[in-house]
Protein backbone atom coordinates (compact mmCIF):
# COMPACT_ATOMS: atom_id res chain seq x y z
CA UNK A 1 0.00 0.00 0.00
CA UNK A 2 1.32 3.32 -0.55
CA UNK A 3 0.50 6.77 0.97
CA UNK A 4 0.48 10.18 0.26
CA UNK A 5 0.35 12.95 2.27
CA UNK A 6 -2.50 15.45 0.77
CA UNK A 7 -1.76 19.75 0.93
CA UNK A 8 -4.66 22.03 0.73
CA UNK A 9 -7.67 19.93 1.63
CA UNK A 10 -9.42 18.44 4.51
CA UNK A 11 -8.03 15.11 4.02
CA UNK A 12 -5.07 14.51 5.44
CA UNK A 13 -3.93 11.50 3.69
CA UNK A 14 -4.55 9.01 0.72
CA UNK A 15 -3.85 5.45 1.16
CA UNK A 16 -3.70 3.21 -2.56
CA UNK A 17 -2.50 0.01 -4.26
CA UNK A 18 -2.17 -0.49 -8.14
CA UNK A 19 -1.73 -3.51 -9.42
CA UNK A 20 -1.28 -4.06 -12.76
CA UNK A 21 -1.62 -0.45 -13.71
CA UNK A 22 -5.14 -0.34 -12.38
CA UNK A 23 -6.17 1.31 -9.32
CA UNK A 24 -6.75 -1.85 -6.53
CA UNK A 25 -7.49 0.14 -3.36
CA UNK A 26 -8.05 3.45 -2.46
CA UNK A 27 -9.13 5.64 1.14
CA UNK A 28 -9.19 9.08 2.02
CA UNK A 29 -7.77 9.47 5.88
CA UNK A 30 -9.77 13.11 6.44
CA UNK A 31 -12.11 14.81 4.66
CA UNK A 32 -15.77 14.87 3.85
CA UNK A 33 -16.79 11.24 3.98
CA UNK A 34 -19.33 10.99 1.55
CA UNK A 35 -17.99 12.31 -1.04
CA UNK A 36 -14.09 10.84 -0.73
CA UNK A 37 -15.64 7.26 0.02
CA UNK A 38 -17.30 8.00 -3.50
CA UNK A 39 -14.50 8.96 -4.92
CA UNK A 40 -12.56 6.12 -4.07
CA UNK A 41 -15.53 3.31 -4.76
CA UNK A 42 -15.64 4.81 -8.05
CA UNK A 43 -11.71 4.63 -9.35
CA UNK A 44 -11.87 0.80 -7.79
CA UNK A 45 -10.55 -0.83 -10.76
CA UNK A 46 -9.97 2.22 -13.13
CA UNK A 47 -6.86 2.01 -14.90
CA UNK A 48 -4.49 4.67 -13.94
CA UNK A 49 -3.73 6.81 -16.65
CA UNK A 50 -7.51 6.93 -16.95
CA UNK A 51 -8.14 8.24 -12.78
CA UNK A 52 -5.48 10.92 -13.59
CA UNK A 53 -7.16 12.33 -16.78
CA UNK A 54 -10.97 12.28 -14.70
CA UNK A 55 -9.65 13.81 -11.46
CA UNK A 56 -6.53 16.01 -12.36
CA UNK A 57 -7.60 19.97 -12.03
CA UNK A 58 -10.77 19.59 -10.14
CA UNK A 59 -10.87 22.71 -7.63
CA UNK A 60 -12.28 22.94 -4.22
CA UNK A 61 -10.23 25.11 -2.06
CA UNK A 62 -6.42 25.95 -2.16
CA UNK A 63 -6.18 25.21 -5.66
CA UNK A 64 -6.51 21.78 -5.31
CA UNK A 65 -9.47 19.33 -4.48
CA UNK A 66 -9.59 15.81 -2.55
CA UNK A 67 -9.77 13.90 -6.10
CA UNK A 68 -6.92 16.91 -7.81
CA UNK A 69 -4.38 14.98 -4.59
CA UNK A 70 -5.35 11.74 -5.80
CA UNK A 71 -4.61 12.20 -9.07
CA UNK A 72 -1.29 14.14 -8.02
CA UNK A 73 -0.41 10.91 -5.77
CA UNK A 74 -1.12 8.59 -8.70
CA UNK A 75 0.76 10.67 -11.29
CA UNK A 76 3.95 10.68 -8.65
CA UNK A 77 3.90 7.02 -8.23
CA UNK A 78 3.61 6.54 -11.87
CA UNK A 79 6.18 8.40 -13.02
CA UNK A 80 9.59 6.89 -13.66
CA UNK A 81 12.19 7.59 -11.16
CA UNK A 82 16.24 8.13 -11.72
Amino acid sequence: MQTYQTTGTCSREIQYEVTDGRVTFCRFIGGCSGNTQGVAKLVIGRPVAEVIALLEGIRCRNGTSCPDQLARALRQSSSPRP
